[in-house]
């Protein structure tokens, strides 16, 4: 992979330096300031000349700034004269923008997909979309993970006794639920009726499925301000659960979300590293992390060798 060369923004050089480990290489060196009155420039400090570049930066809070440190890069490697350019974004910002729910609204997920093609990005990997549709927004090559594989492994390690359900909080979210439950033997689904009545509030309304006397995991994309999250978790204690887990591939927890988490009856909230912990989050013991790191850079290895990418999620299979 001598022509390969893989650089960190601002909100993902942890994340960077761990695939960067797995794949043998070191981290590329690229500066990235920021003027007093809020201006980025991104300049890589070392050659990228007919070099294929990954560029790995979640787009997550502060989410605007974040991109645009993505679009700046993208532009100097272009000018730089970088033969490829592959935008790895584990968590695509705006991605809950994705049509329009009432008159007038903007559709902010193409948006940003339309920003980065004209900026230079040859490809793009990322992880858990909000919607899979937003894939149909590229005209270049989209890889668009998914770490149920992963999450299944962390659950099976577990080896409940009980019977396990694997819950979807929303109807759209029914095929990840059906998906986590093949990963995991002997278990059902179940989906949450809610309705969303404004943005970051929903109300749980009804249960579809059995939870009585079994262990429920409840399977989202995203955990946000985790108000929906908990009226979920509380339907479910409500319904005969015996014990309540949570995953999600994108730990967002903004405001006090991880209180709520902390006050909550919740076992465990398991998320990625797609987006960085920060103090408050590592100290919550109800809180567990799994490391994308390792599938980044088995997916990053497949591009560059020309073979499957869906074949590395038999790697978190081990049933």
């Amino acid at each position: 992979m001598n022509d390969t060369i893989v650089f960190a923004l601002s909100s993902s050089v942890e994340l960077a330096d761990e695939i960067c480990v797995h794949l043998g290489i070191k981290r590329g060196k690229c500066s990235v300031k920021h003027f007093a009155d809020g201006e980025i420039i991104v300049e890589p400090d070392e050659t990228v000349r007919g070099r294929h570049v990954f560029l790995i930066q979640s787009t997550c809070a502060p989410v605007s700034e974040t991109l645009m440190e993505v679009l700046v890069a993208l532009d100097a490697l272009k000018r730089a004269s970088a033969e490829y350019i592959t935008v790895v974004m584990p968590y695509y910002g705006y991605a809950r923008q994705d049509r329009k729910a009432r008159p007038r609204q903007p559709i902010t997920a193409k948006l940003v997909a339309d920003l980065l093609q004209v900026a230079g990005a040859d490809r793009i990997i990322t992880l858990d979309l909000h919607a899979p549709q937003i894939q149909g927004f590229f005209n270049v090559p989209i890889d668009d993970l998914t770490c149920v594989a992963m999450i299944g492994q962390y659950f099976r390690a577990k080896k409940f006794k009980e019977e396990v359900v694997i819950v979807s909080p929303d109807h759209g979210g029914a095929t990840r639920a059906r998906n986590l439950a093949e990963y995991i033997d002997n278990s059902t689904i179940a989906i949450i009726d809610k309705r969303r009545t404004q943005p970051n509030v929903a109300e749980a309304l009804n249960l579809i499925g059995d939870v009585n006397g079994k262990i429920a995991i409840i399977i989202d994309d995203i955990v946000d301000t985790g108000g929906s999250l908990m009226g979920g978790v509380d339907m479910l204690y409500k319904n005969g659960a015996k014990e309540v887990y949570c995953a999600c591939s994108h730990g967002i927890l903004s405001g006090n979300a991880v209180q709520r988490i902390h006050d909550s009856k919740i076992k465990e909230l398991v998320i990625t590293n797609s987006i960085p912990m920060n103090d408050a989050k590592r100290a919550e013991p109800k809180i567990k992390q799994i490391s994308i790191a390792y599938m980044l850079a088995k997916t990053i290895q497949a591009i560059q060798h020309h073979t499957s990418v869906s074949e590395i999620y038999n790697l978190f299979n081990d049933k």
